[in-house]
């Protein structure tokens, strides 16, 4: 039905940027909010940024001033530009899209597979 296809994970030194993308495919009707999780081993799973199709942005606290979202709305798309990255922000980073697919009036919420994000100090 719907595939969620993130990149632009990798390994890169603090203080480094990285620029994730995940494009969505499938029979989309509509997409409402988009968004960028992480998780870490053992941990819960937490909110990076998010952005709503009109293009209101809700940002985690611990990532406020370094990271950007957007998204293309034509293509279906979300980035996330990660600058003066930290150790700490090593994680499994995942993208979610709530999605009406044609012919059905829910609104689900579909998930990446996830992209490695690793920061070296």
């Amino acid at each position: 039905q719907v595939q969620l296809v993130e990149s632009g994970g990798g390994l890169v030194q603090a203080g480094g940027s990285l620029r994730l993308s995940c494009a969505a495919s499938g029979s989309i009707f509509s997409i409402n909010t988009m968004g960028w999780y992480r998780q870490a081993p053992g941990k819960q799973r937490e909110l990076v940024a998010d952005i709503t199709r009109g293009g209101s942005t809700n940002y985690g606290d611990s990532v406020k001033g370094r990271f950007t979202i957007s998204r293309d709305n034509a293509k279906n798309t979300v980035y996330l530009q990660m600058n003066s990255l930290k150790p700490e922000d090593t994680d499994v980073y995942y993208c979610a899209a709530d999605v009406q697919v044609v012919g059905d009036l829910r609104v689900l919420r579909y998930w990446g597979q996830g992209t490695q994000v690793t920061v070296s100090s």
